[in-house]
């Protein structure tokens, strides 16, 4: 059997390019934010505010896909969004306005990505989900390894022409959203939990299996903890401080060495994603997410030291390693312990809880390093890793197919 189909593909390119673009900004933008005055507290808040947008959306507008039996509609608005937003970032400069900004790419996230996560699983059986999720995870990641590599470029040679860059990002952000209409669908079965409001589709829980009862909760309790990528970002700024490195007759300040760090993490990210889908399928969700969780609490233990810049860089590395054993890997295996007619539901619940979670985890964080500094919040972060995996662990046997 065909196991990556001409879907796949296309929502792979989708993601591919809608990545390249937001990723052209995201390491850009803490550094952007810090220079028109945002403290790392209203950083953290203002990463809170869009990712709650994007994740309580994800679980309306999931419900309402599988109330329609519809996912393209969905997918095409929510990328549309997304692209329309990267340019409005460059237009002003006040709280209010990026605020907006950043919370219409957000929410054209959330209004797209439970029912392209249904399309994907619809593709694949119960054997090979891991594997077509790890194989658009790597595909979505490539996108994310070119995007900073294209903003990495542009900024030696235009050092500090941010607004550019954000209008620059609209290109590949829009001709994402044109390849969605090479896609047809068929109409789906409706969800079984009929109609409701926009909060109807916590209704979930009540139906969910047990399983899905006992996965869910301790996953919500690490995204409680896991801060956005930014504070990696700032801690490796904060890290290299003053350090320049001269390659070929370039130099590399750390704004540059920081963007080119997260280029690392995404290459081993994308390489790494299929081969872990692939042993996900073969030995279990459980035990890939299990190693992943392990590898975030290195990553984060080792960020909590002030790192030198070779060991920033074989950070970012595990920290790919983790992306991949765990990002596409929790999808295949939430849509595993769902209901077909349900799918988007259930990822639009999990995934709603993880971007609530998010929005305290990123305040929390911007808090205790305001107030205890970046060591004791990164030290926290990997505590909490530790016992979640330990808990997965203890709990296996209780697990028939995990």
């Amino acid at each position: 059997m065909r196991i990556i189909s001409r879907t796949v593909w296309i929502l792979s390119m989708v993601s591919l390019l809608a990545d390249i673009a937001s990723e052209m900004l995201y390491p850009v933008i803490p550094v952007y934010l810090k220079e028109i005055g945002f403290s790392v507290l209203l950083i953290g808040i203002l990463e809170g505010v869009v990712n709650f947008t994007a994740g309580i959306s994800k679980g309306y507008f999931g419900k309402l896909s599988d109330e329609k039996g519809l996912r393209l509609p969905f997918v095409k608005l929510g990328y549309l969004l997304s692209a329309v937003s990267k340019p409005m970032i460059a237009f002003f400069t006040s709280v209010a306005w990026i605020f907006l900004a950043r919370t219409t790419d957000r929410l054209g996230k959330g209004i797209r990505t439970a029912s392209r996560d249904a399309l994907l699983s619809a593709e694949a059986t119960r054997e090979t989900k891991a594997r077509v999720f790890g194989f658009h995870r790597s595909m979505d990641t490539v996108g994310a390894a070119i995007g900073p590599l294209i903003a990495l470029f542009y900024l030696a040679l235009y050092p500090g022409a941010y607004k550019i860059l954000f209008a620059l990002a609209f290109i590949p952000g829009i001709l994402s959203v044109f390849l969605i209409f090479l896609l047809k669908e068929k109409k789906q079965p409706v969800s079984t939990l009929g109609k409701g409001n926009f909060f109807s589709f916590l209704k979930y829980w009540t139906i969910a299996n047990r399983d899905y009862k006992k996965v869910v909760p301790a996953l919500l309790l690490f995204a409680l903890f896991n801060s956005s990528d930014i504070f990696l970002l700032l801690v490796t700024k904060e890290a290299i401080g003053q350090q320049v490195l001269h390659i070929n007759g370039l130099t590399f300040d750390s704004d540059s060495i920081t963007i080119a760090a997260y280029v690392f993490y995404n290459l081993f990210y994308a390489a790494i994603s299929y081969p872990a889908g692939m042993l996900a399928d073969k030995i279990g969700f459980r035990n890939v997410v299990i190693i992943g969780m392990a590898l975030f609490g290195i990553v984060y233990g080792g960020f909590a030291f002030t790192p030198s810049i070779p060991v920033i860089f074989s950070l970012f590395a595990l920290y790919g390693f983790y992306s991949a054993f765990t990002e596409g890997v929790i999808k295949a295996w939430i849509t595993n312990l769902s209901g077909t007619q349900d799918t988007a539901t259930a990822i639009g619940f999990f995934t709603s809880g993880e971007s609530i979670a998010a929005l305290f985890a990123s305040m929390i964080a911007g808090a205790v390093w305001t107030g205890l500094g970046s060591s004791f919040t990164f030290l926290m972060s990997a505590a909490v890793a530790l016992l979640v995996a330990a808990y997965l662990l203890i709990t296996k046997k209780q697990e028939i197919k995990s």
